[in-house]
């Protein structure tokens, strides 16, 4: 037996449940319910879910295989892009990422449900999902570091939704990745209790640990150890560009003004920051600007944050998944000892808690697609209508944070608008976050704070902030116009107009009807 392996299982009466990932295949019927852990593109299972891959493409089973797949976030694409491309996927929750994934979502291949991450952790524990059932999942594929001498799986880069996964799953297959250093100790693992029995989450500041290094499980469920060699698939972000840093800009003197004001510590207050070029550059912002002694609670710790822990400017990290890059990750491993202490691994329904996240006074950032003119956003559907891959956590976040925050580029250009479709829109198609949760809105032009605006108030300041001075006049003219029409109202809006830029881009390839 591999000694790396043996290392790692410190229980020896689970030595003989060691298996090659073909083996597992039997464990598997169609139409099974899976679930996987992981969360992003980190701590996913790789080597079963790559040798039912094959499986399918060597028998040519593609979509006579298929299975309802339950993970935490996204995961690798080699595995569940690939399960998507050989129609192996029959439902998908919570989110979806990965060109084939997205594609067969959008094509009513693939049955995609959209969750709040912190809800879909627990709505998964309650049963909803898997009625038919019992409500519990059929197998469970986890990645781990380690087993222990009781048992206890240690997990790897990300804990997501593995505690309530595991917890549910009448079997388990636990991947032992002996390509990786060893994550223990980094997690604090609570499980999720069941109303009317649920107990208040004790955390008061991002440092505190409440739970264990691990999640425990029957041992009887653990039918299958497998050996995986196959790193994380981290996904490289692009280098800030001028917009992002601008909006970062943007965001940075408005915290100073916070401060000046009284309404922020100088410290400010923990930090939420999602995923993307533009989160990036505020992270990348804030170790230059005059702040210190900052903390992070949120959902992904991106390759941004290490040099803001090494600046010194951070002094803790609280998160459900390491999403680095490749490069990211082996500058983690490189100060594996000096970042170990500073970061801390919880569960998704802990790192989005609502509760926890309005004792804290988290101040959350996010990216939409768009927002509209009275502080509606859209983070999910593209033209109202094709999902581009989840809420994920921002709702969890923006609805419950002290300052709720959204940026995202006035305009972003395509092949047939060089300038770009507008980021600001009279009404967006789909909303995900309405006016009642946002109380910022960034763009490069400018930030619009909400805070205390009615309506027209709202949509005056948006326009003059945020939008594109190519789009300003228009958006100006609805709303005067809006008014005009019914006589005022509380949110007036042209019905037979709102969506008329989306009409115009599907039917000439620009929103800019007017030119």
């Amino acid at each position: 037996m591999n000694e790396d392996l043996m290392a790692r299982i410190r229980n020896e009466n689970l030595y003989e449940r060691i298996m090659a990932p073909a083996d597992c295949i039997k464990f598997f019927k169609n139409g099974q319910s899976l679930g996987w852990s992981g969360f992003t593109t980190v701590g996913y299972p790789k080597a079963v879910p790559i040798a039912l891959a094959e499986f399918v493409e060597e028998k040519s089973l593609q979509g006579q295989f298929k299975f309802n797949l339950f993970v935490g976030a996204s995961a690798g694409t080699e595995t569940e892009d690939r399960w998507a491309r050989n129609n192996m996927i029959d439902r998908r929750w919570p989110y979806a990422s990965g060109p084939a994934l997205r594609k067969g979502v959008n094509d009513g291949k693939i049955r995609m449900g959209d969750k709040h991450l912190s809800m879909f952790a627990q709505d998964l524990k309650y049963g909803f999902y898997t009625k038919e059932n019992r409500g519990r999942l059929d197998l469970a594929i986890i990645e781990a570091s380690a087993i222990d001498e009781y048992g206890n799986i240690i997990l790897s880069g990300a804990v997501g939704a593995a505690p309530e996964i595991i917890d549910i799953a009448d079997q388990v297959i636990v991947e032992i990745n002996t390509a990786l250093p060893s994550f223990e100790g980094m997690h604090d693992i609570l499980p999720t209790d069941l109303p009317p029995s649920r107990q208040v989450i004790p955390i008061t500041n991002v440092r505190q640990k409440v739970g264990t290094s691990y999640v425990s499980v029957d041992q009887e469920k653990i039918i299958a150890i497998v050996e995986s060699r196959h790193k994380d698939n981290g996904a490289s972000l692009p280098e800030a560009d001028s917009v992002s840093k601008t909006i970062a800009g943007h965001i940075i003197d408005f915290f100073s003004e916070e401060v000046r004001a009284g309404r922020l510590p100088d410290n400010l207050l923990p930090l939420q920051s999602g995923v993307g070029g533009i989160a990036n550059a505020v992270v990348a912002g804030l170790v230059s600007s005059p702040f210190k002694n900052l903390t992070v609670f949120t959902e992904v710790l991106q390759d941004s944050f290490l040099p803001f822990i090494d600046s010194g400017k951070c002094e803790y990290i609280n998160c459900t998944s390491l999403t680095l890059s490749n490069e990211g990750f082996s500058q983690w491993w490189e100060r594996f000892d000096f970042y170990k202490d500073k970061v801390l691994l919880r569960p998704q329904q802990i790192s989005n808690n609502p509760e926890v996240i309005r004792r804290l006074g988290v101040i959350a950032m996010n990216t939409p697609v768009e927002f509209d003119i009275y502080g509606h956003a859209n983070s999910t559907h593209v033209g109202g209508t094709k999902m581009l891959n989840g809420i994920g956590g921002s709702g969890d976040f923006e609805r419950n944070a002290y300052l709720s925050i959204m940026h995202c580029p006035s305009v972003r250009g395509t092949a047939t608008d060089p300038l770009g479709i507008s980021g600001v829109v009279p009404k967006v198609p789909h909303c995900d976050h309405t006016e009642h949760d946002l109380d910022v809105l960034v763009t490069e032009q400018g930030l619009a704070d909400l805070r205390g605006l009615s309506p027209w108030n709202r949509a005056r300041v948006i326009i003059d902030k945020c939008a594109h001075p190519e789009y300003r006049s228009y958006l100006h003219d609805y709303l005067d116009r809006a008014i005009c029409s019914t006589g005022g109202h509380h949110q007036p809006h042209l019905l037979r107009e709102c969506y008329k830029i989306y009409e115009s881009l599907e039917d000439n390839g620009t929103m800019r009807f007017w030119r």
